[in-house]
């Protein structure tokens, strides 16, 4: 036997932390270290080593390391994890406490112990020894017990499939019908039906035990037909009793599918539990309903006050009750609805109950739904482009009628109103009546004397319906006739804004409320003729066209506020200039640069002062929900009362640039329409 030869090389060793720990994870905290050292040691000592042995006396660590199947908690895992990358688990032996050198440098020795002690420096005495004759693995070493601490709790997921259950005929009876009254009358006929059944068997053991009428079966049989099919017998009819009788079976058999522990334990004689939803009810049986005991037992009033029913919370029952009592208040409001309520049953969650059902209303929705609201669009690109010409983009629209002379008769004339949607300039016309004819007439005065148009915005009324399409038609004759393109020619952008979208239409709807605010001022009660009219009109043209657009101060050091007549007249007032002037000032060459400058600083005060003004959105400031194709929705109509508005649904949407949708196609009983969502109230949304 070759002569073995045993050496101290290293030692090492940490301080115990301060957070307290228990032993096997110091323990395993210095196997961790061992390992570490194991590889330290191979990677600088030079030459083949054979298959180093670490040597350890707990058996828990040895339990972690040869552990397989359970999992641990993080800080034994992970040095677990260490140990398996540097060593094999078949390296790892167990060592008595005596035999252990390691214990010399933890638990400590006397100096003169440690000098007399020779397994500090030579390890063991077994080591000397053949590998056969070192110490084995004890036999106890079993695997880990399942109440270690350090091993994770397994998490034991069981999956459970539910058939659904098919519901008793009674169940599906009380499901089948929405109304509280028609359920009545069903359960009642059908208790009516079984008492006549159940009368019918007795009369018929009765008959069974007499002889004579054994011999007259056909007599007995007809008259038992006779007494099932008798229209006029008091049999065959409903009474109050029977409704009644009906409704506590039917509340009876609720209550015994909500409330089995609790009415078990008041048949017994016993309290309902603490944690029972009832408790505090003081709940009593009588004549099988389950009723409020409550505080006012002694009180001179009916049963059904004193004892209201009790309704369970989550029944289609509750509901059926619920929503029968708020058609029989009218549709009143949550206070009404649970005053009536109370005075025959009681429901835990009455409150949140009746608020669910006026929620789910539809007559009530009708009655109190809201218009639709969508965030406020940006203003469209001909509101705010400068330095263009006035009533280069205006907006058109009639106010009227009003009544002129015309010798002894009187007649009615229209006012049109064109407003430069840039500068906010008027131009006023007058239409003689409201047909297409004057309304073409009305604009060709208008495009005459205030020039070139690119676009125009209008309400959808017919008159301006018909007059596009004959612009558009005398445009295809002019190209036929091979003349020179007019105006018409070169293409107006004409847009119409959505049925009965007036707010589409503010900018001008504004100023046609200022307009007949002057001229009620100014013609008071007087009737004019057509030339009066005219001139009227002219002179509140001049006062619209002088007001002012931006922010009027008191400070004098500030400018003059910015008018129209600015960018229309260059000045303010339109008062004739006074002076002598020349000939020669015909071919000023410096007139024209004057023009030009004056124009110019209108538009740079109109960017600076203007512009700003309408940066906030007064109102719609937030997304909301967009319509969508299926909504269930009532179509608002001021000259209607609000419970004959029509139904519709939406069809199709219009969404703006942003995806928005402030208009819809709505389909009714009679035909598809366009309507802005602020003139449709949603009562039902489409479902998927």
């Amino acid at each position: 036997m070759e002569e073995v030869h045993v050496a101290f090389v290293m030692g090492k060793s940490r301080v115990t932390p301060l957070k307290v720990m228990t032993i096997p994870r110091l323990e395993l905290t210095a196997a961790t270290l061992a390992a570490r050292m194991d590889k330290m040691l191979r990677s600088e000592l030079q030459g083949e080593l054979l298959e180093s042995v670490l040597w350890t006396d707990s058996q828990s660590v040895l339990k972690y390391i040869r552990n397989r199947t359970k999992r641990f908690h993080t800080f034994v895992a992970n040095r677990i994890a260490v140990i398996h990358n540097l060593t094999k688990v078949n390296q790892w032996r167990f060592v008595d406490t005596k035999n252990n050198p390691a214990d010399d440098s933890s638990r400590g020795l006397s100096i003169e112990s440690f000098y007399s002690s020779k397994g500090w420096l030579q390890g063991p005495e077994f080591l000397k020894k053949s590998e056969a004759q070192w110490p084995s693995i004890p036999k106890e070493l079993g695997s880990l017990l399942p109440d270690d601490p350090e091993v994770r709790k397994e998490a034991i997921v069981t999956s459970i499939v539910t058939c659904k259950m098919e519901k008793t005929p009674t169940s599906k009876l009380l499901d089948y019908y929405s109304s509280w009254n028609y359920l009545k009358r069903a359960v009642a006929w059908i208790m009516k039906l079984k008492t006549i059944l159940l009368q019918m068997r007795e009369k018929r053991k009765d008959d069974s035990n007499d002889l004579g009428a054994r011999q007259d079966k056909g007599k007995r049989l007809k008259d038992q037909m006779l007494l099932l099919n008798m229209p006029t017998a008091n049999a065959l009819r409903l009474s109050v009793e029977d409704t009644e009788n009906a409704e506590k079976a039917i509340i009876c058999h609720e209550q015994r599918q909500h409330f089995k522990e609790e009415i078990a334990l008041l048949e017994k004689g016993k309290q309902c539990n603490r944690g029972s939803s009832l408790y505090k009810l003081d709940p009593i049986i009588d004549a099988g309903l389950l009723r409020v005991g409550g505080r006012t037992r002694k009180m001179a009033m009916p049963t059904e006050v004193k004892h209201p029913m009790i309704l369970p919370k989550h029944s289609n029952i509750s509901k059926l009750i619920l929503s029968h009592i708020h058609n029989q208040v009218g549709h009143s409001g949550r206070g009404h609805m649970l005053s009536k309520l109370h005075q025959r049953y009681w429901l835990s969650t009455a409150n949140s109950s009746a608020r669910r059902i006026i929620k789910n209303c539809v007559f009530c929705r009708r009655l109190q739904a809201r218009a639709g609201e969508q965030k406020m669009a940006d203003l469209p690109l001909d509101r705010i482009t400068p330095d263009l010409p006035p009533f280069t983009h205006v907006g058109i629209d009639y106010f009227g009628p009003i009544e002129v002379k015309r010798g002894r008769a009187h007649v009615k004339r229209w006012g049109v109103i064109f407003t430069c949607l840039v500068s906010r300039a008027v131009h006023l016309e007058v239409a003689s009546h409201l047909d297409t004819a004057a309304c073409i007439n009305a604009l060709r005065r208008f495009i005459c004397r205030r020039g070139t148009i690119k676009s125009i915005r209008t309400d959808r009324g017919t008159n301006f319906i018909g007059t596009q399409k004959e612009l558009e038609e005398s445009v295809k004759q002019l190209d036929n006739n091979k003349i020179k393109q007019t105006l018409l020619k070169e293409g107006i952008d004409w847009t119409f804004n959505p049925p009965s979208g007036a707010h589409h239409g503010g900018v001008w709807e504004r100023l046609i409320r200022l307009v007949k605010k002057i001229l009620h001022s100014v013609l008071k009660e007087q009737t004019l003729d057509d030339d009066a009219l005219h001139t009227a009109l002219c002179e509140v043209e001049a006062i619209m066209n002088d007001r002012p657009i931006t922010t009027v101060t008191n400070d004098p050091n500030d400018l003059e506020p910015l008018t129209p007549n600015h960018l229309l007249q260059l000045r303010t007032n339109p008062i004739l200039p006074p002076g002598l002037f020349q000939r020669e000032d015909l071919y000023s060459q410096r007139r024209w640069k004057q023009v030009q400058y004056l124009a110019d600083l209108f538009w740079k005060r109109w960017t600076r002062e203007y512009l700003p003004l309408m940066q906030e959105r007064h109102k719609w400031n937030t997304i909301k929900r967009n319509f969508t194709p299926g909504d269930l929705v009532v179509i608002i109509d001021e000259n209607a009362p609000r419970n004959t508005w029509l139904l519709g649904r939406v069809v199709k949407t219009l969404p703006g640039s942003k995806g928005l949708v402030r208009s819809v196609l709505v389909k009714t009983k009679t035909s598809t329409i366009e309507r802005p969502i602020t003139k449709l109230c949603l009562l039902l949304e489409a479902t998927d």
